[in-house]
């Protein structure tokens, strides 16, 4: 109330409450769990002090209470007095019995009739998941039109594993592989949660949905070019295959570019024993994993002179330790000024596996030594500087 350090609690701020608890979906899982308790709001009404100085707001307040009380809501009340004002008998705290009162009091009674419809329905097709359901109702709630989809899909994702399946083949009324992206976060708690379910591969990140689960994920491609003319596969200088059927080194082979920008990458001179591979960012580290032979030829990383293709080269370096790093040094950035750009959003993550000149210029960047998100672009260096280190490294091999 106005004047009071403390305002005396209303029924709007009771209201509240129970609303904020709600949302939280504490009271939906005591429901289902058959262990609903009733609930207790203690009021802060008048101390005796204050019934002295303000008799009329304290009864003001008391019948408020009086009014808004009902079969759903009630009171008890607390002797508070003194000997000015004597004994008097005012709200202290407000009860709600049963969940169906509340349910009424908050206008809920559609959502709880909602999830009373999913969890029969989840007890009857999948009783396994009843407890996850139980336990976070408002998550299972944000998909009450579709949880007959969801436990469908459910079913036929567990079922179906290990079958040499694409998850484009899924056969369940009204569900795609759209619907299965959309939803893959949820599938996979639920899929993790079943009894019986099967249990996620842990060498798939849990981004690869259909890889974790036992489907065939979408291959993985190589686009690859022969940058010495006499090592080209049957003729053909430039490539793209699955990742998987590269598994054997290309013949003549001694060493790997890899380059992330499509124009340099058709662009780059010709260097004795050597390949190119269109990089993908930060795709790049999960492709060479699945060419082992890497290991065995010496590995070039060109990306851009920014955070993130500081970053890329830190990731490559996980998959191949010795990959090495060409233009991306505090001399090109320098000697390119004009040719800067803005870093749209640095990356700040800790990369431990640069160098020490690496990770210096990766430290400038960040810091802005010398501007603000500066960012060379690989394709912004002069081609002839270009052409001279490969040059210098072909020359080197040799």
């Amino acid at each position: 109330m106005p004047g009071t350090a403390r305002p005396w609690t209303s029924h709007t701020d009771v209201i509240a409450l129970l609303r904020k608890r709600w949302d939280t979906g504490t009271y939906l899982t005591a429901a289902a769990a058959e262990a609903w308790q009733p609930i207790c709001v203690p009021l802060r009404g008048p101390t005796a002090t204050q019934l002295a100085q303000r008799f009329a707001d304290a009864q003001d307040w008391a019948r408020t209470w009086i009014r808004v009380a009902s079969a759903d809501l009630r009171l008890e009340y607390s002797s508070v007095g003194g000997r000015f004002t004597g004994a008097n008998q005012i709200p202290s705290r407000t009860w709600i019995d049963e969940f169906d009162q509340l349910c009424r009091l908050l206008g809920v009674q559609g959502e709880a009739d909602r999830f009373t419809r999913m969890l029969d329905e989840t007890r009857a097709n999948e009783p396994g998941l009843v407890e996850w359901v139980t336990a976070r109702p408002m998550r299972a709630l944000r998909h009450a039109n579709e949880w007959t989809r969801v436990l469908a899909t459910v079913a036929w994702l567990n079922e179906n594993s290990d079958h040499g399946l694409y998850l484009r083949q899924i056969a369940v009324p009204g569900v795609d592989t759209k619907f299965i992206e959309s939803h893959r976060a949820l599938l996979a708690d639920l899929i993790d949660e079943l009894p019986h379910g099967r249990k996620p591969a842990t060498d798939a990140p849990r981004g690869d949905f259909a890889r974790r689960y036992g489907f065939v994920a979408k291959p993985e491609y190589i686009r690859f070019r022969h940058l010495d003319p006499e090592t080209a596969s049957a003729g053909f200088s430039e490539l793209t295959v699955r990742a998987d059927e590269l598994q054997t080194m290309p013949a003549g082979i001694r060493r790997v570019f890899v380059v992330e920008n499509e124009v340099t990458f058709l662009a780059l001179p010709p260097v004795p024993s050597a390949l190119a591979i269109f990089g993908s960012g930060y795709r790049v580290g999960a492709k060479v994993e699945l060419l082992t032979w890497l290991t065995e030829v010496e590995l070039v990383y060109w990306g851009d002179i920014d955070t993130h293709g500081f970053a890329i080269l830190n990731r490559l370096r996980a998959r191949c330790p010795r990959t090495k790093s060409i233009l991306m040094d505090l001399e090109t950035l320098l000697a390119h000024r004009d040719q800067w750009v803005a870093e749209s959003e640095q990356t700040r993550a800790r990369l431990d596996r640069l160098d020490a000149a690496e990770a210096g210029l990766y430290r400038t960047l960040i810091d802005g030594d010398v501007g603000p998100s500066i960012r060379l672009e690989q394709e912004r260096i002069q081609y002839p500087l270009v052409e001279k280190v490969l040059t210098s490294l072909a020359t080197f091999a040799r």
